[in-house]
C-alpha cells in the first residue's frame, strides 16, 4: 500500500488503513466477520478454508438472510445505501455486485418498456444497449461531436437533443455516457433541462466519475448536475472489488418503487459480502479524505501532460476534461501504441487501453506521484524508441458511423440467423453486437445495417490491433445476419 499523510501502512489495521471501520457498517460487518471464528453452515461452499483452494476464497463471505444488525444483511445493506444516497444527495442509492453493466440494465428497465422509445447516446457501453433489448424499448441515436483533431469525441449538444426530442415527443427517457471512455464531458446542467422539459429523465451512464466532485479540480458528479439516475461503477475510479457498482436515483422524473423492482431483478441473489463492503469503504474515504488523496494525483497528471507535450507527445487537455484521464495521441508522433504497450508490459506495466494511436493509462487516487511520474518517464522513452513518420488522424469506428435501425434490438437479437462471408454481409443486417474494445461502444449493434463504411471501419480497427468483441467471428472473416 502507497503511504500517504495518515501513517505509514505498517502502523494500521491491515483490515482498516485509513480509520473507516466506524463510518462504514458494512466494512466493520465484514471486519468483525474476518476477526470471528465461525461455524458457517451455508454458502459459499468454501467455509472459509484457505487449505482447499487457497487464499483466493479468504475474505469472501455471503449475504445473510435476515436482519442481522452487525453482519451484512438486508437491513446493514440498507443502512450502508442510506449513507451513500445522503453523500450524494440521491432519494436512493441501490448497491450492485455485476458491475455497472447489471446496474445500466436495470436502469433502462425503469424508465421505458416494451415499444417505448428512447433517445440514445452513441457514445453509450454495450451494456446500455442489452438493457435496449431486454427493456424491448426503440433507440432513437443520436451523436456527440468530433474532434478532429484527435478523432474522439467531444460532448453531445443541448441543441441536437433538444431537436431530437421535438422529432420524437414520445420519447420516454434520454440516456447519455458521460465523462466519455476518453474523459470527455457534455454540459448536463443544459442537456437534464432539455429533459425535463420535455418531462422526462436524464440517465447517465457515469461509470468513470465515482471520484467526481470530491476535488474543486474535478468536474460535478452528474447527479448534482440535474441527472435522474446516475450508474457508477465503484472499482473503476475507487478502491473497490471488480464488479463493485452503486446506482443513485432522484425520485422527481423516475418512480422509485419501479427501480428496485428492476435493480432486484438483474442482481444476483447471492451478492458478495465483501464486494459490498468495498463499496461502503470506498464511499467512506471519499467523503473523509477524498480531497487530500486525490490533490496530489491530479497534480501529477498535469505534469506528467506537461512532460508528454515537452517531448513532442500529445495528449487531450482542456477545461471539458477529466484532469485524471490520461489520454496520449501518438498519430503525430509516428510510434505505434502497440509497441509502447510491448514495452510496458515487459516492465510489468499495464495501461488501460493501447491501440495504434492511443495510449490510455488508468490514473486513480490509489496512485502516488512516484509511479505517475515513472510512468511518464518509462512512455517518453519507449515513444522515442519508436517514433515513425506522423500519421493522418481517424476517426474511431465507434464514433465515426452513423448507425441505420432497420428493426428493433431485441427483435434482431433473439431473432433467427444466418452466418455469411464478410464481402456478402453489406446490406444486410446484423445479428450481433459488435464493438472494438475497449471502449465497448457498438459499431453494430442488432438490427442495423451493415454497411460498406462500418465494414471498413472495424477492418481498419481489427487491423491496427484493437480486439473486436461480442462478435461470434472476431477475425471479422464471418458475421452473422438475419435471413432474408
Amino acid at each position: 500500500m502507497p503511504q500517504h499523510a495518515f501513517g505509514a501502512a505498517t502502523l494500521l489495521d491491515p483490515k482498516d488503513p485509513m480509520g473507516l471501520r466506524k463510518h462504514a457498517p458494512l466494512l466493520d460487518a465484514w471486519i468483525r466477520d474476518m476477526e470471528t471464528d465461525r461455524s458457517p453452515f451455508q454458502i459459499p461452499g468454501h467455509k472459509g478454508r484457505t487449505d482447499l483452494t487457497g487464499a483466493i476464497v479468504d475474505g469472501d463471505i455471503p449475504v445473510l438472510p435476515g436482519n442481522h444488525p452487525h453482519r451484512i444483511s438486508p437491513s446493514l445493506i440498507l443502512e450502508a445505501e442510506a449513507l451513500a444516497a445522503n453523500l450524494w444527495g440521491a432519494s436512493l442509492c441501490r448497491f450492485g455486485v455485476n458491475g455497472s453493466s447489471g446496474s445500466n440494465h436495470a436502469a433502462v428497465m425503469a424508465v421505458a418498456g416494451p415499444g417505448d422509445k428512447v433517445i440514445v447516446s452513441r457514445t453509450l457501453h454495450k451494456s446500455v444497449l442489452v438493457g435496449l433489448v431486454y427493456a424491448g424499448v426503440v433507440p432513437v441515436w443520436i451523436r456527440p461531436e468530433i474532434n478532429v483533431a484527435t478523432g474522439l469525441p467531444e460532448y453531445l449538444p443541448s441543441s441536437h437533443l433538444a431537436e431530437t426530442l421535438a422529432e420524437h415527443p414520445d420519447a420516454k427517457a434520454v440516456l447519455i455516457g458521460e465523462p466519455s471512455y476518453v474523459g470527455t464531458m457534455s454540459n448536463i446542467p443544459r442537456l437534464a433541462k432539455v429533459a425535463h422539459d420535455h418531462g422526462i429523465p436524464l440517465v447517465v451512464d457515469a461509470a468513470w466519475a465515482a471520484h467526481y466532485g470530491f476535488h474543486p479540480e474535478l468536474p460535478n458528479h452528474p447527479l448534482a448536475e440535474g441527472a435522474d439516475i446516475v450508474v457508477t461503477s465503484a472499482h473503476k475510479t475507487l478502491p473497490s472489488y471488480s464488479q463493485a457498482s452503486f446506482v443513485l436515483v432522484r425520485d422527481e422524473f423516475v418512480d422509485l418503487a419501479r427501480f428496485n423492482k428492476m435493480f432486484d431483478a438483474t442482481q444476483t441473489t447471492s451478492m458478495s459480502g465483501r464486494i459490498l463492503a468495498s463499496i461502503d469503504a470506498a464511499r467512506a474515504l471519499l467523503e473523509r479524505h477524498g480531497k487530500e488523496l486525490i490533490g496530489p494525483v491530479i497534480e501529477a497528471t498535469e505534469v506528467g501532460r506537461a512532460q508528454l507535450r515537452a517531448a513532442g507527445i500529445d495528449v487531450i487537455d482542456g477545461e471539458y476534461i477529466d484532469p485524471l484521464k490520461l489520454v496520449i495521441l501518438l498519430s503525430s508522433c509516428g510510434a505505434d501504441g502497440n509497441a509502447i504497450e510491448a514495452d510496458l508490459l515487459a516492465a510489468n506495466i499495464d495501461v488501460e487501453m493501447a491501440n495504434r494511436d492511443l495510449i490510455i493509462p488508468m490514473i486513480t487516487f490509489a496512485d502516488t506521484p512516484d509511479r505517475i511520474q515513472d510512468l511518464i518517464r518509462r512512455i517518453i522513452a519507449s515513444v522515442e524508441a519508436h517514433t515513425g513518420d506522423p500519421r493522418p488522424i481517424k476517426i474511431a469506428p465507434a464514433f465515426s458511423i452513423a448507425p441505420e435501425v432497420v428493426v428493433t434490438p431485441r427483435e434482431a437479437f433473439f431473432a433467427k440467423h444466418e452466418e455469411v462471408a464478410a464481402a456478402d454481409a453489406v446490406g444486410r443486417v446484423s445479428a450481433e453486437i459488435i464493438c472494438p474494445y475497449p471502449p465497448g461502444v457498438p459499431v453494430l449493434s442488432p438490427g442495423e445495417l451493415i454497411t460498406e463504411q462500418a465494414l471498413q471501419a472495424l477492418f481498419d480497427a481489427r487491423d491496427s490491433g484493437v480486439r473486436i468483441a461480442f462478435v461470434a467471428d472476431p477475425t471479422l472473416t464471418t458475421l452473422k445476419v438475419l435471413p432474408l
